[in-house]
């Protein structure tokens, strides 16, 4: 039905490449909509983690801020699509290896986002919350969480952008998303598949999906310091 309007208007094979790039935008979108809830959950837990009065546990969530920090995403693509089933000698499916090493990615750098977003808090709050004699987890659930989501949905936000952009790397483990099938058509030889016409054509499609996001995080940023 969408190739068939396409093709209506842009004929072959323009109307083909179109509507396939376009259905393939929504693998896209449920990869980084994936990456971002799953790893804002586990983010989330690590900047608790690294805030609460536990020596081990301020480790521990250090530990693992540091270590997926340090590995580049593209690394991670290879260790959980290609290394670990070439290791134990069985298929994983694409599918979940990007998931989970977009997960693993996002929530080690949402978790830093968050963790300065808290420490720009203030300590004078914290000590409003032990004058009210607040637990420290109510000081943190009623003054610094309502105050630090202010400074966080910016930056949260344009993480967001990073990790729709960063999708576009699951197709060197056979994702397939509007890389792979972008990289399929101007592979391909057939007349008006041409890099120089499908390169600029993925581009426009990214752009489309990252432009709102960043007026979105732009007017939130100026929101924000208005406040200040």
């Amino acid at each position: 039905m969408i190739q068939e309007f396409f093709i209506s208007f842009f004929g072959k094979p323009g109307g083909i490449i179109i509507s396939q790039l376009i259905i393939s935008c929504q693998f896209t979108i449920y990869l980084s909509l994936i990456a971002f809830v799953g790893g804002g959950l586990i983010g989330a837990i690590i900047t608790v983690l690294r805030i609460i009065p536990n020596k081990f546990l301020n480790t521990f969530s250090y530990c693992y801020t540091w270590l997926f920090q340090s590995v580049p995403l593209l690394m991670l693509l290879f260790l959980l699509g290609l290394g670990i089933p070439k290791l134990v000698e069985r298929d994983i499916d694409p599918w979940l290896a990007a998931s989970i090493a977009f997960i693993i990615f996002t929530s080690a750098y949402l978790s830093e986002v968050w963790r300065g977003s808290i420490l720009a808090i203030p300590k004078g709050q914290w000590e409003a919350g032990l004058a009210f004699n607040f637990s420290f987890q109510q000081t943190l659930r009623l003054i610094i969480l309502p105050q630090a989501f202010r400074y966080s949905v910016a930056p949260t936000i344009s993480f967001l952008i990073q990790i729709i952009k960063g999708t576009s790397l699951a197709y060197i483990i056979g994702f397939h998303d509007l890389m792979l099938i972008g990289k399929r058509w101007a592979n391909a030889p057939v007349i008006g598949s041409e890099p120089y016409i499908i390169f600029p054509l993925m581009a426009l499609f990214y752009f489309c999906l990252c432009y709102p996001l960043a007026l979105l995080a732009k007017n939130l940023e100026k929101k924000s310091l208005s406040y200040d």
